[in-house]
């Protein structure tokens, strides 16, 4: 049972580590584009919802601890705890999707989605259209990947819930959840890099 155990988390930590390396490569156009256009960048920054961000970087925050919570009485064998935990963690990973969803919804009224209707009207507002575009590209690109994993998250939670109402777990066996839980905590730290660069970073340049 510890084989197994040790197995699936270095696993895990593999599948990490290589998402690392995807979204690595995501933050580094990020970053070469906000060097190469840092006004532009910065223009389109202070048009995304820094409050709705904000709020959503808590929302997350609180479900890492739900998650971390629900590991806990996974391992102390309380299945009442853990399914309520996993079920709070889940009811957080929606609220976040709904959020990001009022927010796409938002850039999609305003033109502000990449693609032949985009910047309708941008003239009116600073940064070149083009290079305004290409961030939003790094915006969806970036955002819609971490909507992905969310929902696929999610998907995990549903499962382990219904594992856990089934008695599958004990203190002696627990380690989906565990894993679960490395999953879902790495996810939350990419949006936490994620805010601040997206919503924070030259909002303020802008606003001079």
């Amino acid at each position: 049972m510890e084989q197994q155990r040790e197995a699936g988390t270095l696993g895990m930590w593999a599948f990490l580590i290589t998402e690392i390396m995807f979204f690595g490569g995501l933050f580094l156009a990020y970053i070469l584009y906000r060097t190469k256009f840092p006004d532009s960048f910065a223009a389109a920054s202070s048009h995304l919802d820094w409050k709705l961000g904000a709020f959503n970087t808590a929302v997350l925050i609180v479900s890492s601890l739900t998650m971390a919570l629900a590991v806990y009485y996974s391992q102390t064998g309380d299945r009442a705890k853990l399914i309520g935990f996993l079920i709070l963690t889940i009811v957080l990973g929606v609220t976040f999707l709904v959020v990001k969803a009022i927010e796409y919804h938002d850039k999609y009224v305003k033109h502000h989605v990449p693609g032949p209707f985009f910047g309708f009207k941008w003239e009116e507002h600073a940064g070149d259209p083009k290079q305004v575009e290409m961030f939003y590209y790094i915006y969806f690109a970036m955002t819609g990947v971490h909507a992905l994993h969310m929902v696929i998250g999610i998907g995990i939670m549903i499962v382990l819930v219904l594992m856990a109402r089934r008695g599958r777990f004990t203190p002696e066996y627990h380690s989906p959840v565990e894993i679960s839980g490395l999953y879902w905590h790495f996810v939350d730290i990419v949006w936490i890099f994620l805010f601040p660069l997206l919503y924070l970073l030259g909002a303020h340049i802008h606003s001079h």
